[in-house]
């Protein structure tokens, strides 16, 4: 009688899309320092880092093999282009809106996560509760840097040997998601305020281990 091998169940891939090499970073470290988690990470930042070029790229990425794809938008630069734009035309805010509100509705493997004004907020989060909006990243990582001393968006700060970003934000990742959950998610009435998305990353079963579940 022949016995039936038990397979193995796949390892699900993720893809991020990203416009930033920060984000990239932060992943790659998350990754890295977090072994329990049993999932591919394969961040993507699209060869032209314009708004329709993120859009075109997250959306060939939801067809192909990906178990999820995340979309990981700071919305700074798209507020100050909105705000820059000549009445009565369609500003960037209401093409993001689009974009995201046809991606939700379309593609179930898909989730977007909106940062404003940028990812460093979620660093501060780590922190600080607070729900201040930054108009601009600068403010935040002059905030930042009273937790994270010499902080820099460069890679050798970020990867730096065993003291790499994530492994510095590690102790307070339950703060941040409860800070960061405590605020209202992106509005396109009303997106001049402080939005971080980022704890919903962690609320997927697969990154379960990075809260000692």
């Amino acid at each position: 009688m022949s016995r039936k091998v038990k397979r193995r169940n796949p390892i699900p891939t993720f893809a991020f899309v990203v416009d930033g090499e920060t984000e990239i970073w932060y992943l790659q470290m998350l990754k890295q320092n977090e072994r329990g988690i049993r999932l591919n990470v394969k961040p993507k930042i699209p060869q032209k880092k314009a708004l329709e070029d993120q859009f075109d790229l997250v959306c060939v990425l939801a067809k192909g093999e990906y178990d999820s794809v995340y979309w990981i938008v700071d919305l700074d630069a798209i507020i100050k282009e909105s705000n820059e734009a000549i009445s009565g035309t369609k500003t960037r805010l209401s093409c993001f809106n689009e974009m995201r509100v046809k991606l939700c509705n379309e593609y179930q493997n898909v989730r977007v996560i909106v940062n404003n004004p940028c990812l460093e907020f979620w660093f501060l989060l780590h922190f600080e509760r607070t729900s201040k909006y930054y108009r601009s990243c600068s403010y935040v990582v002059r905030s930042l840097k009273k937790y994270l001393s010499g902080y820099e968006k460069t890679e050798r700060f970020f990867k730096k040997r065993d003291n790499d970003i994530y492994l510095q934000l590690k102790p307070f990742l339950h703060r941040a998601i409860e800070n960061a959950a405590a605020l209202d998610p992106f509005d396109l009435e009303d997106p001049e305020r402080a939005i971080c998305e980022m704890h919903e990353l962690f609320h997927h079963k697969e990154f379960k281990p990075c809260l000692g579940d």
